[in-house]
């Protein structure tokens, strides 16, 4: 199923029988190649030192089973991938498993590890989440550290875990993430308030949102969200500067997949001027958010505004960028959000609610999402 660019088995002990948790190959493993699911790295020497976060794992008592496949250079929606295959999407083998972190999503999904690492720069962890039906958290920006992650420097990527359930998050979150307060993040929150934001979703979604508050029993109010647009179009800017800087360099070896090629191309004609519009847009939605969450402990809104569209689909041109228009604001402005696999009317398939909380409380939308979890199950 593609889901992994190489198999093996790291542990700090060879005969322990912790979890296991699988590593996106833009995360450093000591004695593996960092490629980016990219031919134009194909090349690249194996890692001379473990992540930071690969290396907390270990010491805890994780076991690491291989390097999960991606979307090329982790700059893409999709997850297709036509050098190293495209990981099947477990809720329906015929619809993309999303991107970046496509193969993460789906060796979680499909039951090959109990969790998995991705990184999420515009969505990069709860899209392919949404997609696969499984749970994805980009947490606080700076709570994980990205030593050994690529690319080396962005204001908005966001090492996390992919789970099937919140027990099994917060147990990664509490290996990767010092001072993690497990105990808090595994307390179900029944008395949040919960703030549900207005958007532009496919009806079954909204709906779905709506219902998944209802079941959990939150008390909850309707919301506008300021600058949730701009936001989206910001994290597009900024995030076409910075992975053109890690990565422009490779247009000219003629090694880069066509629709990478084709963006990297663009991302380098971002301007200062539309860079610093981005940056004026980050600090008023930041402002719009943190004043959001002073009269409520989360907001939540659909992960995705859509059920993943299908693999030819996306081959014949459909346009993805809007996929992330309700995730890549929260990269831009640094708060946790997490996504949770919900039931909606009409299909088979789950859509994702997304959870955001406070800078910091990445605890307490664990909680939260517990609370979900266990009120959606009973019900």
């Amino acid at each position: 199923m593609t889901a992994f660019i190489s198999e093996f088995t790291l542990g700090a002990d060879p005969a322990a029988q912790g979890p296991t948790i699988a590593i996106k190959d833009s995360i450093d493993v000591a004695g593996y190649p960092t490629t980016g699911a990219s031919r134009a790295l194909a090349d690249a020497p194996p890692a001379a030192a473990h992540a930071e976060v690969v290396q907390r794992l270990l010491d805890a008592g994780w076991r690491i089973t291989g390097k999960t496949n991606m979307h090329e250079l982790a700059f893409g929606m999709t997850g297709i991938n036509d050098y190293t295959g495209t990981p099947v999407n477990p809720q329906d083998a015929a619809r993309i498993p999303g991107g970046s972190s496509s193969g993460s999503a789906a060796a979680v999904g499909a039951k090959l590890v109990d969790a998995a690492l991705g990184t999420d720069t515009g969505g990069s962890i709860r899209g392919p989440a949404a997609c696969c039906g499984v749970i994805g958290l980009k947490p606080t920006f700076g709570r994980v550290s990205r030593k050994g992650a690529v690319p080396r420097e962005s204001t908005l990527d966001c090492v996390g875990p992919f789970t099937r359930d919140i027990a099994t998050m917060v147990d990664a979150m509490a290996a990767i993430a010092p001072a993690f307060d497990t105990n808090a993040a595994k307390r179900l929150n029944a008395s949040a308030n919960v703030a549900i934001v207005s958007v532009d979703a496919d009806e079954a979604i909204r709906q779905g949102v709506e219902r998944a508050v209802q079941v959990a029993a939150f008390a909850s109010r309707a919301i506008e969200l300021d600058h949730l647009k701009e936001a989206f179009e910001a994290g597009l800017a900024v995030i076409n500067v910075e992975t053109a800087r890690a990565f422009a360099h490779l247009v000219e070896t003629g090694k880069l997949g066509a629709d990478v090629d084709a963006r990297l191309r663009v991302a380098v004609q971002t301007t200062q001027a539309q860079l610093d519009a981005a940056e004026r847009a980050r600090r008023a939605f930041t402002a719009a958010v943190d004043r959001a969450l002073e009269n409520t402990d989360v907001l939540v809104l659909p992960t995705l505004p859509a059920l993943p569209i299908t693999i030819e689909a996306a081959r014949n041109g459909t346009p993805v960028l809007t996929m992330s228009s309700l995730i890549r604001p929260f990269n831009l402005s640094g708060h946790p959000a997490l996504s949770l696999p919900i039931p909606i009317e009409g299909s088979p398939m789950k859509a994702g609610l997304q959870i955001v909380g406070r800078k910091g409380a990445d605890e307490e939308v664990c909680a939260v999402a517990a609370h979900f979890e266990a009120a959606l199950a009973a019900s």
